[in-house]
């Protein structure tokens, strides 16, 4: 019969982990956290929890795909493009009213998302005036992030979320194929800041006009989702904006009164006070 780690034993773990590597996995979903750990349990095919404690405890390289398991990475280019669409029509407009633009892309993951805003960024001559600071909490998804290379196998997807999110440039402009990997265009990258950021644990760091963090609050329990967007409404300046992913909202948070959600209903909303 396979062994399932015990809810007692994750908490342990998890303190384990916090107390060694400073890592605050503690106010995650439970249910989201129990079945990534037992499913990296599985994989590995340990005998018992201990032995796997003390890999994770004691083997740094392991920690490493430890996080790299628990974290969720499930991202793609111009992902939702009706959303894309109206960071293109609603948003785009009024940061071109601004000096210098700083987009925040918190819990990036391996980067789709931040290389999409700055192919908008580009095509409304934007990007030279801009800086993209793209931050998560797992060291390897930025490593990707940084070298720009994907699969070619998705850019027929991301050229039809791309179409359909507003784009009208021949898509593949933007980066060149080589054998089954698509290096994206490094005018793109030079002007993105890449670096660690833990939500649970690390504060403001910058004043943004639009802040990014999509499909990552719902991995977290209702206490750490209104401490994460307390320091989002900390970071962005008055009439900035907030865009949140498709099942997230603002609506049970304490700064809800501070913003009012754009007319077409996609998840972003402006701080109004």
């Amino acid at each position: 019969m396979e062994y399932k780690i015990h809810d007692a034993e994750i908490d342990l773990l998890m303190q384990d982990v916090l107390e060694k590597y400073g890592y605050d996995f503690t106010s995650y979903s439970k249910a989201s956290l129990k079945r990534r750990v037992n499913r990296l349990y599985a994989l590995d095919k340990f005998n018992d929890f201990a032995a796997f404690r003390q890999h994770v405890l004691i083997d740094a390289t392991y920690f490493r795909r430890f996080v790299e398991e628990i974290t969720v990475n499930v991202t793609e280019m111009f992902r939702d493009p009706s959303f894309y669409k109206s960071i293109r029509e609603d948003v785009l407009p009024v940061l071109a009213t601004h000096p210098f633009i700083r987009i925040w892309h918190a819990g990036c993951s391996t980067g789709e998302e931040v290389y999409s805003m700055a192919i908008m960024l580009e095509e409304a001559n934007l990007l030279h005036k801009s800086l993209l600071y793209a931050t998560d909490l797992n060291p390897g998804v930025l490593e990707k992030l940084r070298k720009g290379i994907f699969p070619l196998r998705f850019m027929k997807q991301y050229s039809e979320n791309y179409i359909q999110s507003g784009g009208k440039q021949d898509f593949r402009q933007y980066y060149t194929a080589r054998y089954d990997w698509a290096r994206f265009d490094e005018r793109l990258a030079a002007r993105m800041v890449v670096a660690p950021h833990n939500l649970v644990s690390d504060h403001s760091f910058n004043e943004f006009q639009l802040i990014f963090c999509r499909n990552v609050l719902i991995y977290f329990d209702r206490p750490l989702q209104n401490r994460a967007l307390t320091l989002f409404d900390e970071s962005l300046d008055m009439l900035g904006f907030l865009a949140l992913g498709g099942k997230e909202n603002l609506k049970y948070s304490g700064i809800y009164r501070k913003y009012r959600q754009l007319e077409n209903r996609e998840r972003i909303w402006r701080k109004i006070s």
